[in-house]
């Protein structure tokens, strides 16, 4: 964990109640998966916001407006600082990727993917995303996966947009190894679909962030763990997807 003050770059809607926000600032050590705790003013809890991209000393951000708290970031304006702290939660394990690899994103479970898809071409992977979202407005970050190098494929629940239906009615190709973000029901059904081998990041509410509150604990195979602590990334064989 690290504790230091960002300025705002650019803070930016790029889709229906999603904004983009860039700072500038410390990025040393920050991984594919984790996580920073902004403190927004006048708000008592920090809001997690998992991490988008990290290019020298600039970190992206890509957030929804559910609550007051984001309804506020998204009023912030490029020239003022936030207080944030980084290095959170366990990332993925780039380890693992086998030289063809599947990416599964849903709705604002899709940004941790962008960092983590940059880091796999690094490393020459080919790279497959599928990325899915209620309708043709929420949809955001098809064409950054496509400068990646990526093959990408978008579903809409409504049909809107690309593929009608969610992201495990556009799994056509047997995964390797996968990588997955988003709800709950989703990534249960991606288990039951790919199997066990990859990783997810799991979704819970947090209060603290940093694993004191135990707020965000989730049942696995292997005792009780905190999402914000040992996640948010898990391997899939250690979930149980209980309720």
């Amino acid at each position: 964990m690290v504790y230091s003050v960002w300025c705002i770059v650019s803070n930016k809607c790029i889709a229906e109640k999603i904004w983009k926000m860039v700072l500038k600032g410390d990025t040393a050590g920050i991984k594919p998966g984790q996580f920073v705790e902004i403190a927004v003013p006048g708000y008592y809890l920090r809001r997690p916001i998992s991490v988008s991209d990290v290019d020298n000393d600039r970190l992206t951000i890509i957030y929804k407006t559910v609550g007051k708290g984001t309804t506020a970031m998204a009023q912030m304006q490029p020239g003022e600082e936030l207080d944030i702290l980084t290095c959170l939660g366990n990332g993925y394990d780039l380890t693992k990727a086998t030289e063809e690899v599947l990416l599964i994103g849903g709705g604002v479970g899709v940004p941790p993917l962008i960092y983590l898809a940059k880091k796999l071409r690094e490393q020459n992977k080919k790279v497959h995303a599928i990325i899915g979202f209620n309708t043709k407005n929420e949809v955001f970050a098809e064409e950054v996966f496509e400068k990646l190098g990526c093959d990408v494929q978008v579903c809409t629940m409504d049909g809107s947009y690309g593929r009608q239906g969610v992201v495990t009615d556009v799994i056509e190709m047997p995964a390797p190894y996968y990588f997955a973000c988003g709800p709950m029901p989703m990534l249960r059904a991606i288990a039951q679909k790919v199997g066990s081998n990859g990783q997810m990041s799991m979704e819970e509410r947090m209060g603290c962030g940093v694993g004191i509150c135990v707020g965000c604990s989730i049942e696995t195979k292997n005792g009780v763990k905190r999402v914000c602590k040992e996640g948010p990334v898990f391997d899939v064989e250690e979930l149980t997807f209980s309720d």
